[in-house]
């Protein structure tokens, strides 16, 4: 009898499946902290929830995707192993751009980092993938 593997995040290998794990997390806690913030100020009456409380996960995802890019960036190189990463991490670091603009230019200057960060993953996988055609 033969058992039949069902992973989480549709990955064709066990690292890609690793990274895709890693994005979902550095992705949706954010949104999440985001979203509670939100409700829990609104309806909650609760002080303690500040906006930082929000904005900070929301400027820490970027640089940590950026990060799993560098680890993960043989993923791209070969189209075969990582497609679902590639294209899953251009869509998450595109969300993030306009609210890291956005927290740049109301809370702190500092989101321009994650900004960048949002760039470089955009302009990384474009060059991974143009190295590797060579």
């Amino acid at each position: 009898m033969e058992q039949e593997t069902v992973a989480t995040v549709p990955a064709k290998r066990p690292e890609e499946s690793r990274a895709m794990k890693f994005l979902a997390a550095f992705t949706l806690t954010p949104i999440l902290c985001f979203a509670f913030q939100d409700l829990g100020s609104k309806y909650g009456d609760w002080d303690w929830l500040t906006t930082g409380y929000a904005v900070w996960p929301m400027m820490i995802g970027p640089v940590l995707m950026l990060l799993l890019l560098v680890r993960n960036r043989e993923l791209i190189r070969d189209a075969h192993r990582g497609v679902n990463f590639s294209q899953t991490i251009k869509i998450a670091s595109c969300i993030f751009v306009l609210p890291n603009v956005f927290a740049a230019i109301g809370y702190s200057l500092l989101a321009v980092i994650p900004l960048f960060s949002c760039l470089t993953i955009l302009v990384a996988d474009w060059r991974l993938k143009k190295q590797a055609r060579a």
